[in-house]
Order: structure tokens, then C-alpha cells, then sequence
């Protein structure tokens, strides 16, 4: 006669992690900054929104420099805003690779998919996107519920570096290469590749592997543009010391934890955020890729 099996001990459920983020109850916090970090906007369109009157704290409109104090009643295009809820919720960043075709935009007027429709639905705060892809480069794309964090990481005075694989079509001289590499004279300013470096490729198309260290509109493309030089395909596959991962598909995602989301946080001189371990366990790996839009 067998023994009848045991029960298996009930596995406490962890504590999810909770935000460091500290706010003196007599000085406060700027406004435009603690709507930021609870994920209502980037500090640019909030900034907007005060201006525009959009924006009420005790029954008065805001203006730029208004600080913000636990108990303050905040009114944001006529709905109260719970920020004590908001700014404690834990960081979250996602890599999304990004395919051609999607915008990086909430809505798009002429109904082509966007992406903030394929990631997962957060209780509190909005997804933010560091930065943007146009509809037809695709890659690696941050995304947040920190807005403070998205703020940062998107400043042009971090000079944080990305890293693109490129495929041009025809040949390309040594000239337009070092001309490239030296800087160029583009409509909103001068700019150049940090690096530039063949990667192969067959028949009329050739790749090549570039850096810079800023955001602005189409700036890849327009570089190579400049020398008369088109681009069939653009990848992003790194943003500072996010790579993204080589099995992860388009319209699919992964979540930073642990150790890489501390180092990103503590890259743009943020607190890190306590994190419980499950039983049994004493370090914490990514979370796998998960499927866009589950």
C-alpha cells in the first residue's frame, strides 16, 4: 500500500518592490518634476500643460517652479490626480523591439498600429518612451512608467550612446566614410558618427555599424543623406548598455530587473529600488521575453 502524497508547502507570495522615491513633506517637489515620475507626461509636455492652465494645485492654477507637498490636492485637465499612489509605484522599464511599420505615438490619426497598443496594461501610471523610432526603423526601444527616469535617460547633456546597424544600397567611397565620421553640416545643426565600421554584406547593399551620442529627428538617415547615400534598412540595437537581445522578435518585449535595471537607474543618478527575495533565492535574473499585446 503506497502513502499518499504529501501536500506541498504554500510558497509565500513576494512582496512586489517598491519605489525609493522620497519627498520632503516641507519643501516638496517641482511640479512638472513629480508629474514626470508618476508617469502623467515627459517634463516638456507637462511644462505645456501648466502653461496652458491645465494644471490646478489647492484650487489655483500652477505656474513653472510651483512645488508639490504630500496632502496637496492636484488637478490635472480637471481630474484629481492621486500622486501619493502614483509616485510610489515601482520602476518599471521595458526593451521592445520595435518593427517597421509601428509609430511611436498614442494614437495616430491616420490609423496605423502604434505601440504603446502592444505592451501590458500598467494599474497606475502610462507607459513613456525614451526617445523615438521613426514608422520605418525598427530596434530596440525603451519604454517606462518612470518619467523622471525617461526624462534623463532622453537629455541631450547625458550624451548617451546609441548604436545602429545600417544597410546602405550602392557603393559608398572612403571620403563620404571619413566625412561621416568628422562631422557634417545638417539643417538643424552639425553632426557626426562616434563610429563608424563596415559590417559586410552582398551584391549592391553593404552594412555598416554606427554610434552617436544624440536623438534627434531621422539624424542616421540624414547623415548618410547628406552624402547622397540611401538607407534600405535601420536597426537600433543598443541604447547606452542596453543591447537588444538577440532572440527577442519584433512586436515583443522583456523587462529589466534586478541588477540591469539598478545600473540604469544608477546611470542617470537615480535611487535603486529595494527588492524581497522570493524564498530560497538570493539573486534576481530578467524575466523572459514575453509575446507584445498578452
Amino acid at each position: 500500500m503506497t502513502n499518499p502524497r504529501r501536500p506541498r508547502p504554500k510558497t509565500p507570495t513576494p512582496t512586489p518592490p517598491q519605489s525609493s522615491y522620497a519627498i520632503d513633506a516641507q519643501d516638496g517637489e517641482r511640479i512638472q518634476k513629480i508629474l514626470a515620475h508618476a508617469g502623467l507626461g515627459s517634463r516638456r509636455e507637462i511644462e505645456t500643460w501648466i502653461e496652458g492652465g491645465e494644471v490646478q494645485i489647492n484650487g489655483k492654477p500652477a505656474q513653472l517652479g510651483d512645488r508639490w507637498r504630500p496632502g496637496d490636492v492636484l488637478i490635472l485637465r480637471g481630474r484629481v490626480v492621486n500622486l501619493e499612489k502614483r509616485i510610489h509605484a515601482p520602476t518599471r522599464v521595458l526593451v521592445y523591439h520595435k518593427p517597421t511599420g509601428e509609430v511611436v505615438s498614442r494614437r495616430d490619426p491616420d490609423g496605423r498600429p502604434v505601440i504603446f497598443t502592444q505592451l501590458p496594461r500598467l494599474e497606475v501610471g502610462r507607459w513613456i518612451a525614451v526617445g523615438r523610432l521613426d514608422i520605418n526603423t525598427q530596434g530596440l526601444l525603451l519604454v517606462t512608467n518612470n518619467g523622471e527616469l525617461a526624462n534623463r535617460l532622453m537629455h541631450p547633456s547625458r550624451e548617451i550612446e546609441r548604436e545602429y546597424a545600417v544597410r546602405v544600397l550602392g557603393p559608398v567611397s572612403d571620403a563620404a566614410l571619413e566625412r561621416l565620421k568628422a562631422g557634417v553640416e545638417l539643417e538643424d545643426g552639425p553632426a557626426r558618427f562616434e563610429t563608424l565600421e563596415p559590417a559586410g554584406g552582398e551584391g549592391a547593399n553593404r552594412w555598416y555599424h554606427v554610434t552617436l551620442k544624440e536623438g534627434r529627428n531621422r539624424i542616421v538617415r540624414r547623415l548618410w543623406e547628406s552624402q547622397n547615400i540611401a538607407v534600405s534598412r535601420l536597426i537600433r540595437v543598443r541604447f547606452g548598455a542596453i543591447l537588444l537581445p538577440a532572440r527577442l522578435k519584433a512586436r515583443t518585449f522583456a523587462e529589466l530587473a534586478g541588477k540591469e535595471l539598478d545600473e540604469l537607474l544608477m546611470f542617470v543618478d537615480l535611487p535603486t529600488m529595494p527588492k524581497p527575495l522570493k524564498p530560497g533565492r538570493t539573486s534576481h535574473a530578467p524575466r523572459k521575453p514575453h509575446r507584445a499585446g498578452r
